[in-house]
């Protein structure tokens, strides 16, 4: 068995399935890609996997063009090697997911805003960013931090400070904000969701000074395993190298430094009170890379990199060529038994045994598809099952706790059969929703040491359903 889709894909391929301008978590921009692929290539994994590489290769190449526009081609090489020399480069080009266009959209915008800062008087290139940006904040929330760096680059570099009596720069700014409004709006019709969402990745809790101190220290020791550990120290002695000699660095050092250190340094101090997803801190490391790179390159007032070059290279190899080769190994051995490897594998026949239920129903014209528990229950089952059911899914906290609560739920079903799928007993809530519920068979898909198992029942005739929200 392969790697199927990863449960966030899943989900996100379900929200391509209805464009909107918003969606329980995140921006529009990943449900409209995911809709576009899943439409250009039939719903198919593969086509997934193509976009993910394409954005993913796409953010190389203007990574390539940033570096060499602020330094030469030889520094751009270095810099796109060393990038692409990372398990955090491997996973954008293997998943689709939101880090993928916001990537994208963010190393672009840097390589057009210094090329507006060496001609700050042509309209196209402010324009252009502006469509950037604004595309970058349908992409992800962080984008909204691209501008205000722009404005403080402008105030603290001497050369650059007549940006800020640019109109513009104001205008682009503006224009890319203009992008929110529809996003604002649907915002504002489901209770601002979103925001609401985002506020529980703040959210903390108290811990004895053992737990305290692992959860801390996870935030360098995750980085340091997705940028490669050599390389991850290399890029912190550089920030720190290039932050206490800031009067020493160039107009180039200092706009690659602002646009980096001090958000990382913000994001070292958020992880003193609480845990940092690996990927938030993402878009910073891309100025960060290029500093690094110059420095190997001799452009930076730090001294010699001495032996950093030849070990980072070499570290970053050696893990990537673990990486490629621990892949392969682990889903031809007893490895891809591991309970986080399994999450990936024996979708597709988990579907494929799902829409087998799906075709006995005796009312195939009045069923509907519903799954129990987790949400990426809901997403696989949607993404597998061969008819892509639009399938329900059942929340017991009574609030929104996913997309699918955003969605109608079944009470737009009201009537009909439903065909349920749960990996553990159906609450008492849904089987009183019905005229009576009936075991129907049972899904089961072999995943090395473990089995993946779905209990499925047929509800007849759905009496009540309340809707999430509804007091």
């Amino acid at each position: 068995m392969q790697a199927d889709l990863a449960g966030d894909e899943a989900y996100y391929w379900d929200w391509g399935r209805q464009f909107d301008w918003g969606y329980y978590s995140k921006p529009p921009m990943i449900g409209w890609i995911m809709g576009v692929v899943g439409r250009l290539s039939g719903d198919t994994d593969w086509g997934i996997r193509l976009a993910a590489l394409l954005l993913g290769t796409g953010t190389l190449a203007a990574f390539f063009a940033l570096t060499r526009s602020l330094y030469d081609a030889r520094t751009g090489f270095i810099a796109a090697v060393l990038m692409l020399l990372t398990p955090a480069s491997a996973g954008l080009n293997l998943f689709l997911t939101i880090d993928a266009p916001l990537l994208l959209t963010w190393t672009v915008a840097l390589l057009l805003f210094w090329s507006v800062v060496q001609m700050p008087g042509s309209w196209p290139r402010w324009l252009l960013l502006a469509l950037v940006m604004g595309i970058g904040t349908l992409s992800k929330q962080m984008m909204l931090v691209f501008p205000l760096l722009m404005v403080v680059f402008a105030t603290v570099s001497r050369e650059d400070r007549a940006l800020l009596r640019n109109p513009r720069l104001w205008i682009s700014i503006v224009i890319s904000a203009l992008f929110l409004l529809p996003v604002l709006y649907w915002q504002q019709q489901h209770q601002w969701i979103t925001l609401e969402h985002t506020a529980h990745h703040f959210d903390t809790k108290s811990l004895d000074f053992g737990h305290w101190l692992t959860r801390t220290l996870e935030w360098p020791g995750v980085q340091a395993l997705v940028y490669t550990p050599v390389t991850w120290l290399a890029l912190m002695i550089v920030l720190w190298g290039g932050m206490t000699r800031w009067k020493s660095m160039d107009r180039r050092g200092r706009f690659m430094l602002l646009f980096s250190a001090p958000a990382l340094m913000i994001f070292t101090l958020l992880a003193l009170r609480q845990r940092i997803n690996p990927n938030w801190p993402a878009v910073f490391y891309v100025p960060a890379f290029v500093l690094l790179a110059a420095w190997f390159a001799g452009h930076l007032p730090l001294g010699k990199p001495a032996n950093w070059q030849k070990w980072s290279f070499r570290v970053a190899g050696f893990i990537t060529v673990i990486l490629h080769l621990v892949v392969p190994m682990t889903f031809l051995t007893s490895l891809k038994g591991h309970k986080k490897l399994a999450e990936l594998r024996g979708w597709k026949e988990t579907g494929e045994q799902a829409g087998k239920f799906l075709e006995t129903v005796p009312r195939p014209g009045n069923t509907f598809v519903m799954a129990l528990g987790h949400r990426y229950s809901a997403a696989q089952m949607a993404f597998n099952m061969p008819q892509h059911p639009h399938t329900y899914r059942y929340e017991p906290s009574g609030h929104p706790m996913s997309q699918y609560e955003i969605w109608p739920g079944a009470e737009e079903r009201l009537g009909d059969d439903a065909l349920i799928f749960s990996q553990s007993a159906v609450p008492k809530a849904v089987s009183d929703a019905f005229d009576k519920i009936e075991p129907f068979g049972k899904v089961e898909v072999p995943l090395g040491d473990t089995t993946r198992v779905y209990q499925v029942f047929l509800g007849h005739r759905l009496q009540t359903w309340k809707k999430i929200g509804t007091p």
